[in-house]
């Protein structure tokens, strides 16, 4: 009998579990880590100067990804945005830029870093100085018995309302091998030549400053999603009309990610029915609505929206968009 007790109070437990709707991840977007600190090592190790803050952003999205506690903005969406403000790399790290990238994205928040070391243990005396085997062989030098590497980076959520910084994280990654210096065992170690460094590759993986930033950036990525649920959820309240309804259900708002629009939304759209009056004013103190039906957003820029309308009826230019109530 307790046994059969137990069992019936498993699967009510689960039953009331399973009719919780699941919370909705919160959407963000990493920017570019600035990497000013750490621009002379990075042109010593390669020759040139390399976007390594790009390149830990993109390992940092990965990263971002697979732990699932966040909806992640695709790179190529940011970098659009960045392009069409004319974002300099100096406002990589700076909360009210970020701010406003994250507003036009529709975002809840943006994640802004820095790379405050990428390199050689400066504390290692086993390490060669920088010298003039730099270009060739990396920092460390071809002719050190151990090579250290490590990566510090620092991390920062940003509320794209306020500017607040909602959540911090700090991430060190630290590698030493035998026989071999920071971006191989000889050669110049590059990897990049004159193309743009892909810190995403299995190349720049395996060597140990790769292995190094590979491990900051988990300890960067597993702060931030430790901290999804805690993030507040920023209410946003949408208002806007049909601006165009083609025949095959296409709808057109007059409202975009500006305004809180993002991708993948569902709005409802309303039809005015009539005004209701103060009879003694004349004031409109109500206005009466006909639900027509929804619109699922699949396209939104900074001023307008566009998505495919369902409902029994047909949306007409004029109509109103709104947050779909509880």
């Amino acid at each position: 009998m307790v046994s059969k007790i137990r069992i019936a109070g498993f699967l009510l437990s689960f039953v009331l579990l399973a009719a919780v709707p699941a919370q909705q991840k919160k959407r963000v977007a990493v920017m570019n880590f600035d990497y000013s600190a750490v621009t002379t090592s990075v042109t010593q190790l390669w020759g040139t100067n390399q976007d390594v803050g790009r390149g830990v952003a993109d390992m940092l999205v990965d990263k971002l990804v697979e732990d699932g506690a966040y909806s992640v903005i695709e790179r190529k969406v940011l970098d659009k945005i960045i392009a069409e403000q004319n974002f300099s790399n100096s406002d990589r790290a700076d909360p009210n830029s970020a701010a406003k990238i994250g507003k036009i994205l529709g975002v809840d928040a943006i994640i802004v870093g820095s790379i405050t070391q990428f390199g050689r243990d400066d504390k290692s005396t086993g390490v060669g100085g920088a010298g003039s085997t730099l270009g060739k062989f990396g920092i460390g030098g071809i002719k050190t018995s151990k090579s250290t590497a490590v990566v510090q980076l620092t991390a920062r959520m940003i509320n794209t309302s306020t500017a607040e910084i909602l959540a911090s994280a700090q991430g060190k990654g630290e590698e030493s091998r035998s026989g071999t210096g920071l971006l191989g065992a000889g050669g110049s170690g590059a990897g990049a030549g004159g193309a743009a460094l892909d810190m995403k590759s299995s190349n720049f993986g395996a060597t140990i400053l790769g292995a190094a930033t590979n491990k900051a950036v988990v300890e960067i990525a597993r702060a931030l999603s430790g901290k999804a649920m805690s993030l507040p959820t920023v209410e946003v309240s949408i208002e806007g009309v049909v601006a165009d309804a083609a025949p095959d259900g296409t709808i057109i708002i007059n409202i975009g990610t500006s305004n809180g629009v993002k991708v993948g939304d569902t709005l409802a759209i309303k039809r005015m029915v009539r005004e209701v009056k103060d009879p003694t004013s004349g004031r409109v103190i109500r206005r009466v609505e006909d639900a027509v039906g929804t619109i699922k957003i699949t396209e939104a820029d900074a001023s307008s929206a566009v998505g495919k309308f369902s409902g029994g009826g047909q949306a007409k230019v004029g109509d109103s968009v709104s947050n779909i109530k509880p």
